[in-house]
């Protein structure tokens, strides 16, 4: 900072009110250059290298209040932070301030009620670890160092889902702190509009500083484990497969993975690094049960390897997160289907062989059941028809090799789109400035009139953005 004060792009923040921003914080403030700085605007997506003016680390929904205030008074971009896992990486802004939430990671779960109360720095495991002390859970995603925050604002999936929904039919309320610089409490009953809007509608309506859900019993042990099938076998694994999926009860759902095989311990050795096709099965029920309702799933086919078994809940939740460490260059590509079709397959099969990189994979949730038994208007995540959700997840450590890997995604994604829904989910939107209409749905017209009245000014804009309607 100059003795006249920082500049943020086309304008400059006078000194004095940085000092008394400061001033004011119980967290930290931090500019260019100081200790902190760069481990703070580091973000999972290692393509993401961008330069705030400030970074307000924020200790508690009073210090959040402050950094929204002072950011609107002096007309600052604003980026929030939570957990950082976001791949178009817009947590983080050039010349602007980011108000990074990570150091508000506390968990407070109560058995009695089966409710949890999460800050919006926690990551999925500091939730699972804290709901699993109790045998509790509630649908979160499907690796650990997720942030809490940012999965739930986009509706929120994982394996618990197909038994009791998104994250956020599980959210059952949320304190917000407004573009005004206000805190306010959302539920059914209290500003319906706006918690109506925070489930799925992402974080254009204001910042979290606290999410309530409700909680069921889940583990500590579930059945699960990776099936691991040669590649060349894909078409005939994949035709059985959609018959067997068709016909499982809800608490069960299996998601298929094409990739390099990891050096995991459960692979053979001899089939390291070559291609596979994984099946991955879940079991949300009694173990023993989950026995007879995944026998037909290990039947398929001729694997390699059958890791199924009971496994911690906690552990499983946990079990990929090797494959996706913080470090690497990320992009990513999603599509929603309904169906598993022949062409669909194929088309796996096609660009499954031509893979870029070893850290590269086609994932597939098969979703459906409790997710697609709630309306559609009943909350803003609207893709209530989706049984399948893929997701490239492109993966690479290269800069040199960004345009070829960008472009295997982009193409797959173009040759999957006559099979998909028209939706995406704008959790996995790679860029900037996407297809809000894709990503929203029959429900964007409503949420636009959301933000009109609690974002007129597009405050919080650096998001898979609704714009309010003009003033």
């Amino acid at each position: 900072m100059s003795e006249s004060g920082t500049p943020t792009g086309d304008r400059t923040v006078p000194a004095q009110a940085i000092d008394d921003f400061r001033s004011g914080l119980r967290g930290t403030l931090l500019e260019p250059g100081d200790d902190g700085y760069d481990e703070a605007r580091t973000i999972w997506n290692a393509m993401i290298d961008r330069a705030p003016a400030l970074i307000a680390r924020c200790s508690g929904p009073a210090d959040v209040i402050q950094a929204v205030r002072f950011g609107t008074d002096h007309d600052l971009r604003i980026s929030v932070k939570g957990g950082g896992h976001n791949i178009a990486g817009r947590a983080v802004v050039d010349d602007g301030l980011m108000i990074d939430l990570s150091p508000m990671d506390g968990v407070r779960v109560d058995p009695e009620t089966k409710r949890a109360r999460v800050e919006p720095g926690a990551v999925l495991a500091d939730l699972d670890h804290e709901a699993q002390a109790f045998g509790l859970a509630t649908p979160v995603g499907y690796n650990s160092t997720t942030g809490v925050a940012g999965l739930t604002l986009g509706g929120g999936w994982g394996w618990l889902s197909r038994r009791y929904g998104t994250t956020v039919d599980n959210l059952v309320s949320a304190d917000v702190v407004t573009a005004t610089g206000e805190l306010v409490h959302a539920s059914e009953t209290e500003h319906p509009d706006l918690f109506w809007a925070l489930r799925g509608g992402g974080g254009n309506f204001g910042v979290v500083t606290s999410f309530e859900f409700a909680l069921h019993e889940v583990g500590p042990e579930v059945l699960s484990g990776p099936i691991v099938h040669p590649f060349e076998d894909t078409v005939d694994v994949l035709a059985e497969y959609r018959e067997v999926v068709a016909d499982l009860p809800d608490e069960a759902t299996v998601w298929f993975i094409i990739r390099h095989a990891p050096p995991l311990p459960v692979i053979p050795e001899s089939w390291h690094g070559r291609k596979v096709l994984i099946l991955a099965p879940f079991y949300a029920g009694d173990v023993d049960t989950g026995e007879g309702v995944l026998a037909p799933v290990r039947a398929i086919g001729d694997p390699v390897a059958d890791a199924v078994g009971p496994h911690p809940y906690a552990g499983w939740q946990q079990a990929f997160d090797g494959l996706a460490e913080p470090g690497a260059r990320n992009y990513w590509k999603s599509h929603n289907f309904e169906a598993l079709t022949d062409g669909m397959i194929d088309t796996f099969v096609e660009y499954g062989a031509k893979i870029p990189t070893e850290a590269t994979e086609i994932g597939v949730a098969q979703l459906g059941g409790a997710i697609n038994e709630v309306p559609v208007d009943a909350t803003a995540y609207p893709h209530r028809d989706a049984e399948f959700v893929m997701n490239l997840h492109t993966r690479w450590t290269d800069p040199d090799r960004d345009d070829d890997c960008i472009a295997w995604a982009r193409e797959l994604h173009e040759a999957m789109t006559p099979h998909a829904t028209g939706g995406v989910y704008s959790n996995f939107v790679p860029e900037d400035v996407g297809d809000a209409r894709a990503a929203y749905r029959e429900n964007y017209d409503r949420l636009v009139e959301v933000k009109t009245d609690w974002d007129p000014e597009n405050v919080f804009r650096l998001n898979h953005n609704v714009e309010p309607a003009p003033q």
